[in-house]
């Protein structure tokens, strides 16, 4: 059974810095893509960031330079370091684990974390 546990949200000022944890169990993490999307109020949940199974990254254009994501397959973990963090980012963050065995697409989720950006 697909486990994923979100740690590292709160409340931060404009300007401040938040790292997100995942961490996985119940999967081989090395062989999934990981990926971060939030959700904020009245909005549709959007991507983030996704790192590859073999490291690549891609970000959503409006976290690009701010947001780094990263991985420790030893860990089983995915980090999503966010800087310079604005109040647009305020949000319940979800982290993602993804399978693709072609034509199949396999999902998994997390509960979420709240980041709440405010002064």
């Amino acid at each position: 059974q697909v486990q994923l546990v979100e740690s590292g949200g709160g409340l931060v000022q404009p300007g401040g810095s938040l790292r997100l944890s995942c961490a996985a169990s119940g999967i081989i993490f090395r062989i999934y893509d990981m990926g971060w999307y939030r959700q904020a109020p009245g909005r549709q949940r959007e991507l983030v960031a996704i790192i590859s199974s073999g490291g690549s990254t891609s970000y959503a254009d409006s976290v690009k330079g701010r947001f780094t994501i990263s991985r420790d397959n030893a860990k089983n973990t995915v980090y999503l370091q966010m800087n310079s963090l604005k109040p647009e980012d305020t949000a319940v963050y979800y982290c993602n684990a993804r399978r693709t065995i072609w034509p199949k697409q396999e999902d998994s989720w997390g509960q979420g974390t709240q980041v709440t950006v405010s002064s």
